[in-house]
């Protein structure tokens, strides 16, 4: 049961920070293609770690987090504001390279297959 909810918490967190970063965030840092990918949230629901991905380039991406960075306040208040949770948890986000790495397995495979076919 512990598990289930922490699942429907971690799943509400994702979706109102999305919402959020995409439509209420009006820092400049913030570019336009953001995406939360990932959100690893405490079993006492203290902590969240967000990851986030950004469509640019590596200066971009790093700016990008350091917009969301220092609107933490701001999105944590809008997360409460949007969520039934009692206490909203410490909001920790780092950049999540997960897609790219991903792009780059795929691109390796496609080499490979490529090669065996010729």
């Amino acid at each position: 049961m512990k598990e289930k909810r922490l699942n429907r918490i971690t799943e509400e967190i994702k979706r109102e920070l999305s919402d959020i970063i995409q439509n209420k965030l009006k820092d400049p840092r913030v570019h336009s293609i953001v995406s939360v990918n990932q959100v690893d949230l405490a079993g006492d629901l203290s902590q969240a770690r967000i990851g986030i991905s950004t469509l640019g380039t590596p200066d971009q991406q790093k700016e990008t987090l350091e917009g969301i960075q220092s609107a933490k306040g701001f999105i944590k208040k809008e997360l409460g504001r949007q969520t039934k949770l009692r206490a909203i948890p410490e909001l920790i986000f780092y950049n999540d390279t997960s897609i790219e790495k991903s792009i780059e397995m795929f691109e390796l495979i496609q080499e490979v297959n490529h090669g065996k076919n010729e």
